[in-house]
């Protein structure tokens, strides 16, 4: 049961049916308002302890055994630091429980270090009038996923906890549908294929992120040639069963396929770049973000119920490159 104070405490003790499941995991299931992101949080952060232990337990992936009893300290909500600004949002989709926005490329996510203003949390602060749900923190208010600061295309934002709640049950059930499309370099053979391996942080670059023999999660691509550009490039379509960062620039990459204009996993790009004309490597040198647009999100509404599902254009910028490619 919950007290009364301020910081609300959950003592949840672990019945038979429940040994030997992940703390984490666990503790979503027996208070399901909050999420296994947020216990994961609050674990890290020594806001969980067992009965009859003086510290912390501070492990989430631990597993919890029959007659144990924990206890949960869920601090008291504190109003969001980042602060409105008025900054333009492309809203492809608008109700009183949740927001669709095109996200453009160069914009980031949720404030940072560096980048503590101009981010979508700071225009969504704005645009919602500070509605948005609190589940992720203080400086990601609203925020259930993300796209790489260089990544353009759709993105779904919470008004309020049961929205968040709900969306990130699907997305870390990987029911929800999301497709990109990409410019890689070459032509992927198969046209038509299904990438699987296991992303983890690469063993030779800690901010790289890479396929890895060992550890790393889970990670599903599909992809599908939809046309060539040029005799260099080919523009394709990627789903994703699973949504780890980078996911799609480092499973193309994986299989010789790197995006356009990637500079990180660039996958011998300076050598495809000696095959097309000076005034074409001119302007893919001026292009700033690699090639890939969040084309399609589709979910399950929380709240109504209904099913949405929405589409957006290829972005002008993943066109200038087509248009930079495509010498037929």
């Amino acid at each position: 049961m919950p007290s009364t104070t301020n910081q609300q405490s959950y003592t949840v003790p672990v019945p038979e049916h429940k040994a030997g499941t992940r703390l984490d995991s666990f503790l979503a299931e027996a208070l399901p308002e909050m999420s296994r992101t947020r216990f994961k949080s609050l674990i890290e952060g020594g806001q969980v302890s067992r009965e009859g232990d003086a510290a912390a337990v501070l492990e989430p992936a631990q597993k919890v055994k029959v007659g144990q009893v924990y206890q949960v300290d869920v601090p008291p909500v504190v109003p969001a630091l980042p602060q409105p600004q008025d900054i333009p949002l492309d809203v492809v989709f608008e109700d009183d429980d949740l927001i669709v926005i095109n996200k453009p490329a160069g914009l980031v996510v949720h404030p940072a270090p560096g980048h503590f203003e101009g981010t979508l949390v700071n225009a969504l602060l704005h645009h919602c009038r500070g509605s948005l749900s609190g589940i992720g923190g203080v400086s990601r208010p609203g925020i259930v996923h993300r796209l790489d600061k260089d990544t353009s295309g759709l993105l779904v934002a919470a008004k309020n906890d049961a929205t968040h709640h709900g969306l990130s049950e699907q997305f870390a059930a990987h029911t929800v549908r999301r497709s990109y499309c990409a410019v890689v370099w070459g032509m992927p053979a198969p046209r038509e294929g299904t990438i699987e391996g296991n992303i983890g942080r690469s063993p030779s670059n800690r901010k790289k992120m890479a396929i890895v023999a060992r550890g790393g999660k889970t990670a599903v691509t599909h992809y599908k040639v939809e046309r060539a550009i040029g005799t260099q490039a080919s523009l394709v379509t990627c789903k994703l069963e699973t949504g780890r960062t980078h996911q799609i620039r480092v499973h193309m990459t994986s299989i010789g396929h790197s995006l356009v204009c990637d500079p990180v996993y660039d996958g011998g790009a300076a050598r495809r770049l000696r095959s097309v004309s000076d005034e074409q490597k001119k302007q893919l040198n001026s292009c700033e973000y690699q090639a890939l647009h969040a084309l399609n999100i589709g979910f399950y509404h929380p709240i109504t119920e209904k099913d949405i599902d929405l589409y957006s254009e290829k972005s002008n910028y993943i066109n200038k490159i087509i248009k930079i490619l495509d010498t037929d």
